[in-house]
């Protein structure tokens, strides 16, 4: 599929989806609730067949967080990127994926660890890098340590 044809299959899927087509890819942006259901889609229906999540990561904004998805498809050669925004800062959530793509499990604890976001019906979710004992997300905007140089 080209862009165009991505964006609208998405659009029938997700009516309030947004796009940001300004780089190399198509980014569809959509809300938390409808998040689920397209990634299910995107991975089962033969016309998508996204089989392959080769990126997942976060962005802090300061004022929301944003969860990003890289998918391909290996079989039609179409790439998508599938952004979320998480509004609550105190409580940021999204349901997991792994259970689509088997690699989001890893994927997920890193940004669990790092910025703090949880992953509902993750079936592992807990630190991967920082200690357990560890106090705070490293990767968030608003994160403090006593050792971190100012600049």
């Amino acid at each position: 599929m080209t862009k165009e044809e991505l964006k609208q299959a998405v659009t029938e899927i997700v009516p309030s989806a947004t796009y940001d087509e300004t780089g190399e890819f198509l980014n569809a942006i959509v809300a938390p609730a409808d998040f689920l259901s397209l990634m299910t889609t995107l991975r089962d229906k033969p016309e998508f067949n996204f089989d392959y999540l080769f990126c997942l990561t976060c962005v802090d904004w300061q004022t929301h967080f944003m969860m990003v998805y890289h998918l391909l498809s290996r079989d039609h050669k179409h790439q998508l990127v599938v952004k979320a925004k998480l509004d609550d800062r105190t409580n940021p959530e999204i349901e997991t994926v792994c259970h689509i793509w088997r690699t989001a499990e890893f994927h997920e604890r890193e940004v669990f660890d790092l910025f703090g976001i949880k992953f509902l019906n993750h079936p592992d979710l807990r630190r991967i890098f920082m200690p357990d004992n560890w106090e705070g997300f490293p990767l968030r905007k608003d994160y403090v340590d006593e050792n971190m140089i100012e600049i």
